[in-house]
């Protein structure tokens, strides 16, 4: 099929995904509502839970179907390229595990599934499109849309204090984002008369901006980023707010959320302002030094395994901005490989934790994992496998996502970040192998102190396995995953066989 832009009805048809999307979250929500018998809806968690995931799995062949549509004009509103579908499949991975981790906490905490599983798909809409436009007042309106329903997701169990403080600080600091984001979006557009990135681009390379209102705009709007993806310095709310929230929402918003942020920085910054790659990148390297030495020291201290994983979710954040500041395809196709993996390891992670800390979350600490590998044998040994691929052990997933991170690193001289970034892993084998050191090698607690994985629905169960042996497979056989980031990549149509065309020089 082909996609004229002029047309409006084929901008539908561009958005379908998202619109398919958006329909199944209104039909879970009524689902929710028709089923509720007047005291809950948790009891249908289960039966809300496919109609969810029948959801994500159209929006998923739609976005196959993108695949195959050629597109005529330029898009001012959305794009039909290999960068957002790729994004797309990683969005939606994210959302499809997080709705299987959370039935158990659901039921348990006896929370409205259809209110629950609604959220994460209309979050996850947001998020889709924050991957595909080009104008930067609908991104912002998709961001808001992704914020405010994972303000909601933070603070959804009412009954937890931890849950509501969370989110009240994941509120405030989160409209204090939007606020740099918006404003520097307002100055970009006072500088160059357009919102619209391809427009941006053309005008500053013709010399036509006003480049005081223009840097300044692209300043906010990097603070404004580095709030939403928990850089340091502006991840003061990232350890409290992953550690309150429910364990679903933290699993969410620690792979979906953050991907989703990163790859809307990433396509501003590389298809708008790649003509001042030279301003930029200053920014970014010193935002992706900072973020992986101090989160990786401070996770060193953590003895909550849950704010652990919280403080490692920003040390990966520091790993994908080097991917960012290379600016060349090998980098690009790098960051879009390792939020896929990502998604993979850290959702699998919270949906063994959610196992090992109970209904109630009462079993966090690094103590609480003693004797858990023999247990639960296979639990365990999936635990390990996700814990050796956050630190990028060899053989894994992880660690082919570091390697081509090096690898675009490397081919943009970014020598000082690529050392950065393999001592970082190296720091992280710490508070990673401590983990697995406690599950295996400490004895086990008398029989009722210690977490089983007994009662583990077998859809939970299948989820972790397959995502472990995925990982596994994705250590040994990267090439064909690799290649389509990378071809992803090139869709952004910025690259040429020199590299990067903002360093053409």
């Amino acid at each position: 099929m082909t996609l004229d832009f002029t047309s409006s009805s084929d901008l539908l048809w561009a958005l379908l995904p998202e619109i398919v999307l958006s329909v199944w979250a209104m039909a879970v929500l009524l689902a929710g509502v028709w089923r509720n018998d007047g005291s809950g809806d948790w009891e249908n968690a289960g039966a809300l839970r496919w109609l969810s995931l029948t959801g994500v799995l159209a929006a998923a062949l739609m976005n196959a179907w993108l695949h195959g549509v050629t597109v005529l004009g330029e898009p001012d509103v959305i794009t039909v390229d290999g960068f957002r579908l790729f994004a797309n499949w990683v969005l939606l991975l994210g959302a499809g595990m997080t709705i299987v981790i959370s039935v158990p906490y659901v039921t348990h905490q006896r929370l409205q599934a259809g209110e629950f599983y609604t959220l994460i798909l209309l979050a996850t809409v947001g998020m889709m499109i924050m991957a595909g436009t080009r104008n930067l007042i609908v991104l912002f309106l998709a961001l808001e849309t992704m914020s405010v329903a994972a303000y909601v997701l933070t603070a959804y169990n009412r009954r937890d204090r931890r849950s509501a403080e969370a989110g009240l600080k994941y509120f405030i600091l989160g409209a204090f984002s939007s606020v740099f984001l918006l404003y520097g979006i307002a100055l970009v557009w006072g500088g160059t008369g357009s919102v619209v990135l391809p427009q941006i681009a053309e005008t500053i390379e013709a010399g036509a901006g006003f480049t005081g209102l223009l840097l300044a705009g692209m300043g906010l709007m990097a603070i404004g980023f580095a709030f939403k993806i928990g850089a340091v310095p502006f991840h003061m709310w990232t350890p409290d707010v992953y550690e309150g929230a429910p364990s679903p929402s933290t699993a969410f918003m620690a792979t979906a959320v953050k991907a989703a942020s990163f790859v809307a920085f990433v396509r501003v910054f590389l298809e708008a302002f790649w003509n001042l790659y030279a301003s930029w990148y200053v920014i970014i390297w010193w935002l992706a030094a900072l973020t992986i030495v101090v989160a990786n020291l401070i996770a060193l201290a953590q003895g909550s395994v849950k704010r652990m994983l919280a403080y490692s979710s920003i040390a990966h954040g520091g790993y994908l901005l080097v991917g960012m500041a290379a600016a060349n395809a090998i980098g690009t196709a790098g960051v879009l490989f390792y939020l896929l993996v990502y998604t993979l390891m850290n959702v699998g992670a919270f949906g063994v934790l959610m196992i090992v800390a109970g209904h109630g979350e009462e079993r966090v600490q690094v103590d609480d994992y003693a004797g858990f590998g023999w247990r639960a044998p296979l639990m365990g040994v999936v635990f390990t496998i996700f814990l050796l691929s956050l630190a990028g052990f060899p053989g894994t997933g992880g660690f082919m996502a570091k390697i081509y991170l090096l690898q675009g690193a490397a081919a943009s001289q970014l020598w000082t970040l690529a050392v950065l970034l393999a001592l970082g892993t190296v720091v992280s084998y710490y508070y990673y192998l401590r983990v697995a050191w406690y599950m295996w090698m400490k004895p086990a607690r008398p029989e009722g102190e210690t977490p089983s994985s007994r009662g583990v629905p077998a859809p939970l169960n299948l989820v972790l396995v397959a995502a472990a042996v995925i990982l596994l497979l994705l250590g040994v056989f990267p090439g064909g995953l690799l290649e389509g980031a990378q071809t992803a990549a090139e869709g952004l149509g910025l690259f040429t066989s020199e590299g990067f065309l903002g360093l053409a020089d």
